[in-house]
This record gives C-alpha cells, sequence and structure tokens, in this order.
C-alpha cells in the first residue's frame, strides 16, 4: 500500500488531457478543439466580456464536441456546412451538466450550433440561448474553415471572406465584427498553427482555472467515463462497473480511504485511451482484422500519454493505463515486468476482466456465475491476472457482482435518460 495524502489535480489539466485523446481519433481532427478554445477566448477579449466568461469560453471550446461519439459525428462536425448538428451538441451538454464546476459551460455547448437567424437564434426550441453559444459557433466555424498551409495567411482571405458574408445571417453581428478585428493581427492566425497552443491556453487560464480534490477528481472521471462508454450501448456502464469493483476490492485488501477514492478514479479512466479508437471497431460483432486489432490494443498507450503531465497523477495513470499488462510480463503496451507491476494494477485487471465478461457485448451476452469464475480462474492459472487478486473476488463473487449490477443498471438509467432527451428534440428525420 501507498502512504496517500490527498491529491490536487487543476481541472484545466483533466479537460485538456479529454479533449487531447479525443482529437486522436482521426488526423483530420487536428487540434480542432484547442483551436476553437482559442478562438472562443480570443472573440470573447475583443468584445470586452470579463475574464471569467472568456475563460469559461476557452473551456468550452475544449469539449464544445465532447457530444460527438461517433467518428461519423466527429468528421460531420467538420464540415461547414454541418450535418444534423444539434443532436451532438446537445448530448455534449447533457454530459457535461451534472459536474457543477462545469455545469455553466454545458450550456453554451448544447447550443453552439443554432445560427443566429438575424436575431431568431437567441431562442431555440422554446429555450433561451446564451450569447456566449453563439461566439462559439463562429469560433468552432473559424477552426473548421482553417487550413494548414506553409504560409497561414494564404487561406485567410477566402476565410474571412466566407465569414464577413454570413454576419447577422448564420453568425451573430457583434462576434463576427469582433472576428474581423482580430483577423487584421498577424499574431492571431500564427498562435492557431503553433506547436505552442497548450501553453498558450494554459497561460489564457491560469489565474481562474479551478483546483479539483480527490472527490471532485472522481466526479469528473465519472463524466469522462461516461464519454468513453455511452459511444455504444454494449460499453455504456464498462468504466462505472470496472470503478465500483476496483474500490470494492481496494477496500477489501485494506487500501486506505483515500486509496480507495483513487482507485475508483482509476477504474473510470483506465479506457481512456478508448476515445481514440473509433466506436465502428469497438462496436463490431464480427472477427477484428489485424489492423484493428492492433488499434483496439493502443488504448492503454493513450491513456498513459494523455494522462501523463498532469502532476500527483502517477499513481492513478500506473493502476489505470497499466490494466492490459500481466503478472508473467507478456502484457502491452507497455511489457512492464512482474516486479514492476503494481499492485494497484493487478486489481484494475481483475476488475476490469470481471466486468466485461459478466456484461453484454456485440458478440455475446455476458456469463453466468459458474463460466465467469472459470474464465477467471484460468487466466490466473496462465498469470494472464493475479492469482490472489482474482481468489478474492472469486471469493466475495456474489457481494462483487451485486454492486456491479446495481452501479451498471443505475446508469444504463443515464444511458437512456440521455437518448430520451436528445429525441424529444432531435428525431432522426428533424431538418436541423
Amino acid at each position: 500500500m501507498l502512504a496517500t495524502n490527498k491529491i490536487q489535480v487543476t481541472l484545466f489539466d483533466l479537460v485538456t488531457s479529454l479533449s487531447d485523446v479525443t482529437d486522436l481519433v482521426n488526423p483530420a481532427l487536428d487540434d480542432h478543439h484547442k483551436k476553437v478554445a482559442y478562438i472562443a477566448y480570443s472573440l470573447a477579449h475583443e468584445m470586452g466580456l470579463a475574464k471569467k466568461d472568456c475563460c469559461e469560453l476557452l473551456m468550452a471550446g475544449m469539449l464544445h464536441d465532447i457530444g460527438a461519439l461517433s467518428l461519423q459525428e466527429k468528421m460531420n462536425a467538420l464540415n461547414f456546412e454541418a450535418v444534423a448538428p444539434h443532436r451532438h451538441a446537445e448530448a455534449g451538454g447533457f454530459l457535461l451538466k451534472t459536474f457543477l464546476p462545469l455545469a455553466g459551460i454545458s450550456e453554451m455547448i448544447t447550443f453552439h450550433h443554432v445560427p443566429w437567424g438575424c436575431g431568431k437564434g437567441q431562442v431555440h426550441d422554446g429555450r433561451e440561448v446564451p450569447m456566449a453559444s453563439h461566439i462559439l459557433h463562429l469560433a468552432d466555424r473559424v477552426a473548421v474553415l482553417l487550413k494548414k498551409p506553409k504560409n497561414v495567411f494564404g487561406n485567410s482571405p477566402e476565410l474571412i471572406r466566407k465569414i464577413e458574408s454570413r454576419r447577422g445571417d448564420t453568425f451573430m453581428p457583434e462576434a463576427v465584427d469582433a472576428f474581423l478585428a482580430l483577423s487584421k493581427k498577424s499574431y492571431f492566425w500564427l498562435d492557431l498553427t503553433s506547436r505552442s497552443l497548450s501553453a498558450l491556453l494554459r497561460r489564457k487560464v491560469r489565474v481562474k482555472t479551478v483546483d479539483l480534490d480527490l472527490e471532485g477528481i472522481g466526479s469528473l472521471a465519472q463524466v469522462f467515463s461516461r464519454v468513453i462508454d455511452f459511444r455504444s450501448p454494449f460499453t455504456a456502464t464498462h468504466s462505472s462497473g470496472v470503478a465500483t469493483i476496483a474500490e470494492a476490492m481496494a477496500e477489501a485488501i485494506g487500501y486506505s480511504e483515500s486509496e480507495c477514492g483513487m482507485m475508483k478514479i482509476a477504474g473510470y479512466l483506465h479506457d481512456l485511451g478508448k476515445l481514440a479508437v473509433p466506436a465502428e471497431i469497438l462496436e463490431k460483432a464480427a472477427p477484428l482484422t489485424k489492423q484493428e486489432t492492433n488499434i483496439v490494443r493502443s488504448h492503454p498507450f493513450y491513456t498513459y500519454r494523455a494522462l501523463e503531465h498532469i502532476e500527483d497523477f502517477d499513481t492513478i495513470i500506473r493502476w489505470g493505463a497499466f490494466h492490459h499488462e500481466t503478472p508473467s510480463g507478456g502484457g502491452y503496451p507497455f511489457n512492464i515486468s512482474k516486479d514492476e507491476l503494481p499492485l494497484g494494477s493487478r486489481v484494475v485487471a481483475v476488475a476490469d476482466v470481471f466486468t466485461a465478461i459478466t456484461e453484454n457485448r456485440p458478440y455475446r451476452k455476458g456469463m453466468d456465475a459458474d463460466q465467469a469464475k472459470s474464465v477467471l480462474k484460468g487466466m490466473a492459472s496462465s498469470n494472464q491476472l493475479d492469482p490472489k487478486i482474482t481468489a478474492l473476488l472469486i471469493h466475495n463473487y456474489g457481494e462483487m457482482n451485486t454492486k456491479r449490477e446495481k452501479v451498471q443498471a443505475d446508469l444504463t438509467g443515464v444511458y437512456t435518460d440521455m437518448h430520451s432527451h436528445l429525441n424529444s428534440f432531435y428525431s432522426g428525420t428533424r431538418p436541423n
């Protein structure tokens, strides 16, 4: 066990991690969220908004497409004339509204594809649209139009003309005026294609960011897990199950209260790297090709890389990102040796396998108790899972399975509520 004190993590760091790994799903995204964040902040600042409002728009830009749960939705959003944009915007707002520090930006995100419509866009489906949503809308569309030629100024005149032509119709006039003023400043364009964009954004929010304690990190990690898992009905509750079992196992082993909290966070975040894997692969019922298998097997690597820069997060990331490493040393993607594999990583690995084999998947139904115990024992005997931790789970199988079933049933209700909420506003045939 570790002598662990309470940890604190900056909200901006966690949001950046989520944004980074989301943009990995396709090279065409190319730091799209960061560019939108920079443009939104710059527009708000040019319009004279308060520092707090500017920072909130920056954070909204970092997460604006968080509700685009499939690769196709993400790619559709990159078309200037976006295809069915409101559904993913609504989903993003739904996912974020439960986390208090981000609740303020959830509404901005909900309406970030509403056109100005000569002022009619101040209300959408009977709901008032914040001015910030219209600023975010313009920032998003500018980022979509922005290409990466050798000379960034090469395409800006055409981009400027296109935005100006939509003043009052598609975009709020005040936001367009602010953009036109910014467009005359060379640094604005250079910043947008700079490799230092992350550092630049960090400086913008430095004095206005929020530090999260262990409880706050856990709450945000729960939101992250829904973003990861809600892309498919077959994985909609997976990370919540892993988090619950990992925490319960940590308690059974004798971990401290703070360590159990860290273990739960590791469970929530262990599959963060799957955001870099197209949902179409994760949902595939047929056997995966070799290339698809390699893509799936890369996800722990991206979990690790997305979080490794965060101070005080080393233990949590090792526990979560090493969940496909094995006591035999033959795991992936880091091939951690037996002596270097942390106990916490072994706990998450057992929790992950147990949850995966007992829940329904597109290619099979969840296993019953006898089947699951047999699989777990087999993996432990071949040193794919830690034998002692596996034995502890099997000894407490009934209790653990009840915990898993309850938390996953509760989250299934949240998943259903989200889709009911979306369908109440946007049917598949409704024009946008």
